[in-house]
């Protein structure tokens, strides 16, 4: 009696299998992104700044305005570089009267050396060795100094020139057409220039919103799978329930080196990649936070499997004829086939991978069944494992 048991218990165990889930291998579409979200960013905006400094008296513009090109933005209080091209006219002015008088006072020296030398070469007694020498002295004295007098009016200009312009910086003209999309001063307050801090001397922001980019940063390992003008779908926040479309336009050559969280050392590598939407909405403003979905390849019947079924064992290469045989045993990606209910892993050659399902490349072909789920199960399944297909959900067997 108790033998029969045994061999009753024996052919129980030896009859049991593991619930898994089945699928069969098959041609699917397949499209495979790179996801990173970041901010939107018109393609030109320009930060308006004083070289000066003075107070603001004239600010006609607020923050949202639209402006056109050489609209005024700020008018800074004059008052002081009004009175600074003032002197420096009178300067001009006063260099210009004392090179006047250098060059009459140049003409009539020569006039005097010229004269002298006429008399000594008529009769030398008329002019001597000293009186000569000494009008030509006086001469080149008198050049000099109007030579230096000429100087001194360009230096007088040039001082006129750079308060002139010095007065022409306390009024601030849009460059270009755009929207106030900052305005960090009111009227009153003193303009200084930004010398030491950008954020110390800017006035306001004037951005270009006819071309809208979505700037994100992708991980080291997607990056090398982006090319320029890759398809992709944008979503922002601010638009629920909205995907705009757009393409890649640049992708940085070098690296944004980010210091990983809660590592010492360690460090995270990002690439800059700018997005441009193709119709952005009228009412967007910078800074909005976007996702950016970026095709980087479509296959439109590929063979795929899902993506949960593809694991890692560690597997002996068999041999072939044009490869000798190898017992080295390395760790394989590659899924359970199963049949006649028993689970055998293979080898595959995956391609790339879309939102549920990887592409196979090698190792697998249209209609085998293969194990899909669920994670667990096919993590702890071991090669040649017998298995049983799960029950619908709600028929009271969830697997084991």
């Amino acid at each position: 009696m108790a033998l029969i048991v045994l061999i009753a218990l024996n052919a129980s165990r030896g009859e049991s299998a593991t619930s898994v889930r089945l699928e069969a291998v098959e041609h699917r579409s397949l499209v495979a992104t790179v996801t990173a979200s970041g901010q939107i960013q018109p393609t030109r905006q320009v930060d308006i700044s004083a070289d000066i400094t003075g107070r603001i008296i004239e600010l006609p513009v607020e923050e949202g305005d639209w402006v056109k090109r050489g609209d005024l933005l700020v008018r800074i209080d004059p008052s002081q570089y009004e009175a600074g091209v003032a002197r420096a006219q009178a300067s001009l002015a006063s260099a210009q009267a004392s090179a006047l008088q250098a060059g009459a006072n140049r003409d009539q020296a020569r006039r005097t050396f010229e004269r002298s030398e006429r008399l000594r070469s008529t009769d030398s007694t008329l002019v001597s060795d000293e009186q000569l020498e000494q009008a030509q002295t006086n001469f080149e004295v008198a050049d000099a100094i109007a030579n230096s007098g000429e100087h001194q009016v360009a230096q007088a200009r040039a001082a006129l020139q750079e308060a002139q312009d010095q007065l022409a910086k306390t009024i601030l003209r849009s460059p270009m057409d755009g929207q106030v999309t900052r305005l960090a001063v009111e009227e009153g307050e003193v303009a200084v220039p930004g010398t030491f801090s950008r954020e110390t001397g800017l006035l306001m922001t004037v951005s270009d919103l006819s071309v809208i980019q979505v700037n994100v940063r992708v991980d080291e390992t997607d990056v090398v799978r982006l090319h320029l003008q890759d398809s992709t779908d944008i979503e922002i926040d601010a638009y629920p329930d909205t995907v705009f479309t757009g393409r890649v336009t640049m992708i940085s050559q070098s690296s944004v080196r980010l210091a990983a969280a809660g590592t010492t050392g360690d460090q995270a590598v990002d690439y800059d990649v700018e997005v441009t939407i193709d119709d952005p909405p009228a009412d967007i403003r910078p800074d909005l936070s976007a996702t950016a979905k970026i095709v980087t390849a479509t296959r439109d019947s590929a063979l795929s499997i899902p993506i949960i079924a593809l694991t890692v064992r560690e597997h002996t290469p068999i041999s072939t004829e044009t490869a000798p045989q190898d017992t080295t045993t390395k760790e394989t990606e590659g899924v359970f086939v199963v049949v006649d209910g028993i689970a055998q892993f293979r080898p595959v050659k995956a391609g790339i991978a879309g939102e549920e399902h990887f592409e196979v490349l090698e190792g697998l072909t249209a209609g085998d069944t293969i194990v899909a789920g669920p994670y667990q199960t096919i993590r702890d399944l071991r090669d040649s494992t017998r298995v049983r297909p799960m029950r619908e959900s709600g028929s009271g067997e969830t697997g084991s």
